[in-house]
């Protein structure tokens, strides 16, 4: 029997232990889209406690904690510090199979070298190692970060924002990681959505633009992508609840934002139109200045009414959206592929129903001089488990090149979520060293230390031009 979390775990052929050990433990790490905040990492932020740092804005932990019927109080209310703690402690045994129950004990393993198992008697030890440590120098933000050997943060920004955080870090020779803004220009697209007439009217503001129509609208977002490009941004970020793709002629594509600005409710087409139109504007600027387009789609947001008008969005209570358009992601490529306006582009669906269908469109829009130009991104949220990445790992290889793959990224608001790399490499490699000893991919040392290095760190490095 196989002891829990030991230096093998997930690791279960000498063929995967020599692959992850030798080549893929001690490879940097880019972490090409995240949700931390620079601003924390400029000040090199220390937390005053385990909660503050491991279920402030957990969504992951917060669904566990309401699954147990933990009451609201010691999730997002105002219960103590140690109360949270202790609520989430006291149901961790019952996550067995949940990728959670590995994260949190890899974390507190290799950030607070905590190598027992965490449940309600042993949430008062944990409680007081892990603050004791917090209070050390090696585990301010910046000391977290160094210590995960993390070369690239990809962080998620809004066009407005004025990255000043970004600047600092870049002046900053004393850290070493590289802190690039990404651009998630939604609110922006998304006229059908509370708030965009308001939003409208500060990107005008920021962008200097007086944005009355489309061609205005699109001046505006082109300024600011410049102005993200002279910050170092390598990469934009579309969140989509599904995939659009609707056509409408400028004459209609005006009428539509003029509604917008009146604060008129638009159609579904409407909206869509507008959509597409903006994301058709945005990939060419995106090949004007060299950035990868990332399209993350299939979440059905907010479906509990209830908690929305409680709790408000981002509060865990996302789920996965059933074929929300997938059909039109290949309109899309289409009509950008003929306009020569098709960036580096990563595709993430939220239902890993589409895994098969992203690694065979991919293939229909690959070419040119780039290995990989398009990507299916790494198993995404609720996929981002065990199976969920072994899935996407065997249906990109088994349809695609598995060797051109960018690997993992966190997609987290935690700093200690560098452990979810670490999680991937094991399941990379362990899949990896099944083939080998199955007789279905050689032995081959030279080429196994090319794939495993590739997927863990080079591809993303030549992709990202880092």
């Amino acid at each position: 029997m196989a002891g829990f979390l030991k230096d093998d775990f997930l690791l279960n052929t000498a063929t995967s232990k020599n692959l992850y050990f030798s080549f893929a433990q001690d490879k940097p790490i880019i972490d090409y889209h995240c949700h931390v905040q620079p601003k924390e990492i400029y000040e090199d932020k220390r937390f005053e406690n385990i909660t503050e740092v491991w279920l402030s804005g957990d969504h992951y932990k917060w669904r566990l904690m309401r699954s147990n019927g933990v009451d609201e109080h010691f999730i997002t209310g105002n219960a103590s510090p140690w109360e949270k703690f202790f609520a989430f402690a006291s149901l961790l045994p019952k996550a067995i199979g949940n990728p959670m129950y590995h994260w949190c004990h890899l974390e507190l393993k290799n950030y607070f070298g905590y190598e027992g198992v965490l449940n309600g008697d042993t949430a008062k030890e944990v409680w007081e190692l892990c603050n004791k440590k917090l209070r050390q120098d090696g585990l301010s933000v910046r000391g977290i970060i160094e210590k995960s050997n993390v070369a690239f943060i990809g962080t998620t920004d809004d066009p407005v924002d004025s990255l000043e955080y970004h600047k600092l870090l870049s002046e900053d020779e004393s850290f070493k990681t590289v802190v690039a803004p990404s651009f998630r220009p939604d609110k922006a697209l998304n006229i059908d959505k509370a708030g965009w007439r308001e939003y409208i009217k500060v990107l005008s503001h920021v962008s200097d633009v007086d944005i009355k129509d489309l061609s205005s609208l699109k001046e505006a977002l082109s300024r600011r992508i410049d102005f993200f490009n002279e910050m170092g941004c390598r990469a934009s970020d579309h969140g989509l609840d599904k995939m659009v793709y609707a056509e409408a002629d400028e004459k209609s594509l005006n009428e539509i934002i003029e509604k917008g600005l009146a604060g008129k409710d638009v159609t579904d087409f409407e909206a869509e139109a507008l959509k597409t139109e903006l994301l058709v504007f945005c990939a060419s600027e995106y090949v004007r200045v060299g950035w990868v387009m990332q399209l993350h789609y299939n979440c059905l947001r907010n479906p509990n009414t209830l908690a929305f008008r409680t709790l408000g969005a981002d509060t865990g209570f996302d789920c996965i959206g059933p074929n929300n358009g997938s059909r039109k992601l290949a309109f899309l490529l289409d009509r950008l592929n003929l306009l020569d306006s098709l960036p580096k582009t990563i595709i993430y669906s939220l239902d890993s129903a589409d895994n098969s269908f992203i690694d065979t469109l991919i293939g229909a829009f690959q070419g040119t001089a780039v290995q990989g130009k398009l990507q299916h991104g790494s198993a995404w949220w609720f996929n981002d488990n065990k199976e969920g990445m072994r899935q996407q790992l065997t249906s990109l290889a088994s349809l695609s090149l598995l060797g051109n793959f960018i690997g993992m990224l966190t997609d987290s608001r935690s700093f200690l979520s560098y452990t979810r790399h670490e999680y991937f490499r094991r399941i990379l490699c362990a899949l990896i060293g099944e083939w080998v000893e199955n007789g279905e991919y050689p032995n081959d040392e030279n080429a196994l230390k090319q794939l495993v290095e590739d997927i863990c760190f080079f591809n993303a490095k030549r992709y990202f031009n880092l």
